[in-house]
């Protein structure tokens, strides 16, 4: 049984790290800024919940395992709240996606 939740350990652990790898790529090479954050939101989230979840693996049912769950938790609900205020405030500022047109409901 031990061998087996290394193994998930494992395998949780190196698809995070795979995340994390692909979308730092992403940053580094996509064209735009809305492109950038895609990558960085994917990064943020997948990659990371993969790492806690594969530490959490590891610690087995103790308190660290409840602290990295509540880290998880927060992660699931500052990230994609911080990507969203970013690109809105990108598209208030007037920086627009790569070939797109400014919504006509937005000042100018």
């Amino acid at each position: 049984m031990a061998q087996a939740l290394d193994v998930l350990s494992w395998i949780l652990l190196l698809g995070g790290a795979g995340f994390v790898l692909i979308g730092g790529i992403g940053v580094l090479r996509l064209p735009d800024l809305y492109t950038r954050m895609h990558a960085a939101s994917l990064t943020d989230t997948l990659g990371t919940l993969l790492i806690i979840g594969g530490t959490m693996v590891q610690a087995g049912l103790t308190l660290a395992s409840v602290k990295l769950a509540a880290i998880a938790v927060f992660l699931l609900l500052t990230g994609p709240t911080a990507t969203y205020a970013l690109a809105n405030a990108a598209l208030l500022a007037g920086l627009l996606p790569r070939d797109a047109d400014m919504p006509e409901d937005l000042p100018k």
